[in-house]
């Protein structure tokens, strides 16, 4: 039996976080994960680096990032000069970097979570919807067949449950609208609605979300500067190999 939860019917969806992941299954998949993974991931991609996605920062990371020849992404509050974390703005200070394994929690994990499900996945923020609905679109047209489907990749509580993220939902949103396609879900006309809401408002509501007033009260102001550099990248990060790596 079909599950009710995976939009079946529909060339279009949308869901959230690992589970909706692997419940709303299709052809391509748009992770977004605004504050920060992928629009560090489209900052890395602009400047030539490949960004291996990976779960957690401990030794098996350590091992992982030996592996490829990568430098290892930092804490974001232990990065000093020089270090590469997941701030997109330490990514625009490096030198030297061409291979970055870059873990998080959220965006990282569930790019991870699906490099073994057969489906080409991306890494889409405000910052490159335009490019990556762009490259979709031609997919889309070759080949009547494709499903998309964008992630919003939300952040945690404390005790490990989803919080949504309304910035994942905008993102997510803003590269649903821009595809030329009928036959969004429900679900995905909402993120849809939910994106056409505050266009004409960004960057000052990413600024003004919970999101964005955790990251400037820790005192990472620049990073929600560059994740509202909507429309500013023409990179668009594909999942191979174990890397995401710009298309362009």
């Amino acid at each position: 039996m079909t599950s009710p939860y995976s939009q079946q019917g529909f060339r279009v969806g949308f869901d959230w976080g690992p589970v909706g992941a692997d419940v709303v299954t299709g052809n391509l998949v748009a992770v977004v994960d605004v504050l920060s993974f992928t629009t560090t991931v489209t900052v890395a991609a602009d400047l030539g680096i490949d960004v291996y996605p990976y779960r957690w920062r401990d030794e098996t990371a350590v091992a992982y990032a030996q592996q490829y020849d990568a430098h290892l992404a930092v804490g974001r509050s232990q990065a000093g000069p020089g270090d590469v974390s997941l701030s997109p703005a330490t990514i625009r200070q490096a030198t030297g970097v061409t291979r970055l394994v870059l873990p998080s929690p959220n965006g990282s994990t569930i790019v991870q979570q699906l490099s073994d499900s057969g489906a080409t996945v991306i890494a889409v923020s405000l910052r490159n919807r335009l490019a990556a609905a762009a490259w979709a679109n031609e997919r889309l047209a070759a080949d009547p067949n494709l499903k998309v489907v964008a992630i919003a990749a939300g952040e945690r509580w404390q005790d490990g449950s989803l919080r949504p993220a309304v910035e994942d939902l905008w993102g997510a949103g803003a590269f649903l609208s821009a595809l030329e396609i009928d036959g969004l879900s429900p679900e995905a006309r909402a993120a849809v609605a939910a994106y056409e809401a505050v266009a004409d408002e960004l960057p000052a509501v990413l600024h003004d979300c919970a999101g964005g007033r955790e990251l400037t009260q820790y005192g990472y102001p620049d990073d929600v500067r560059i994740a509202a550099e909507v429309d500013q990248s023409l990179s668009v990060p594909v999942l191979r190999d174990g890397k995401l790596s710009t298309s362009i």
